[in-house]
């Protein structure tokens, strides 16, 4: 009777942790997506208040799509104010948004020039997909959008980068493959490191023990998605990276906590910039102070892309001067090798 009892305990209890893991799956990969009013993208901004219908008009907006490296079709929403400027920001949302969350951003970037890629995260808005990975597959998405941009706009244009929670994963997880066109990236509320992210939601909001259910979680999440937490740690891009960095975090989050992006920026090397907003939950940096918010981004981007301006201009009086030396010839047209050494000593001080 006993014996029988405790199997029948045991089963309860093994059914419960299955059924506990089960939900947790699906929060972490699959969570309800968040639904918009049935409304044209127009209609969304007049009512929000984000541009006018003259604005929106003269924004020539479209709906733009490119594939996946494991042929999803992604969606996109274009923004092309300014036909002669070679800058543009990729706009990243955050878990079970699209990239209507995104335009209140895109509203502080136009300002100062840019042309905007609003992009629906795989599985959100109108792309194709059935998991989230964080960042694992996302930012091979992000690359697909780079390579667009690219293809349509030339191989001269100079990008930036903005991410919300989700999006601030997938645009750090993306800086270990950035291409050499992204000059700077804005990374609201991101988590370092998913595996880590998990077990203080587990235990500190969930008030679960860790074991089981994060190894459970994980096998899981190898079989149905095809990851694991550990493949996904965007401090390790972080410190791999010497693209400018501007981290926002508020700090009250209980959700990602803002230690999270203090430990980034701790850890990166070359330019960044830490800006903590007082009392901001998860993701209401810019809600709870706009003004420091849009003052902060806008000064960090412009000082990225002048910095670039002025590094490009320094390049290329280096190349300059070599071909200068390398036109000058000694005796017997060999090129004057005092020269030569003197414009790759120039260069090589100018990139240092």
């Amino acid at each position: 009777m006993i014996a029988a009892i405790a199997a029948v305990c045991l089963i309860a209890l093994w059914l419960l942790i299955s059924g506990i893991t089960r939900y947790a799956f699906r929060m972490v990969t699959q969570m309800r997506l968040y639904r918009y009013p049935d409304e044209s993208l127009l209609d969304y901004l007049l009512r929000t208040g984000l541009f006018t219908k003259e604005k929106y008009d003269s924004m020539a907006s479209r709906e733009v799509q490119t594939t996946s490296a494991d042929g999803l079709m992604l969606n996109a929403q274009l923004f092309h104010p300014y036909p002669n400027s070679d800058k543009w920001v990729i706009i990243v949302h955050g878990y079970t948004m699209s990239l209507r969350s995104s335009l209140e951003f895109g509203a502080m970037f136009e300002e100062k020039g840019f042309n905007l890629l609003l992009i629906d995260q795989r599985r959100h808005g109108k792309s194709q997909g059935k998991y989230t990975t964080y960042g694992f597959r996302e930012k091979y998405d992000l690359q697909a959008w780079v390579h667009w941009l690219h293809a349509h706009y030339g191989p001269d244009i100079r990008i930036g980068l903005h991410g919300q929670s989700l999006g601030g994963g997938t645009v750090l997880e993306y800086l270990s493959i950035a291409d050499p066109a992204v000059k700077f990236a804005v990374v609201d509320c991101p988590y370092s490191d998913l595996h880590k992210l998990i077990r203080y939601q587990v235990t500190k909001i969930a008030r679960l023990p860790a074991f089981p259910f994060i190894r459970l979680l994980n096998r899981k999440l190898q079989a149905k998605a095809g990851f694991r937490l550990e493949q996904v740690s965007p401090i390790q891009s972080v410190q791999q990276s010497r693209l400018p960095v501007l981290f926002i975090h508020g700090t009250s989050d209980r959700y990602v906590p803002p230690s999270m992006s203090q430990e980034m920026y701790e850890a990166k090397p070359g330019p960044k910039r830490l800006v903590l907003i007082q009392g901001a939950t998860h993701a209401t940096s810019y809600p709870t102070d706009p003004k420091r918010y849009k003052q902060e981004l806008q000064s960090f981007a412009e000082e990225c892309l002048e910095e670039d301006r002025l590094m490009a201009d320094k390049a290329g009086k280096a190349e300059k001067a070599g071909k200068e030396a390398l036109a000058e010839t000694g005796t017997g047209g060999k090129p004057c090798v005092a020269a030569v050494q003197q414009a790759w000593q120039t260069r090589t001080q100018l990139e240092g």
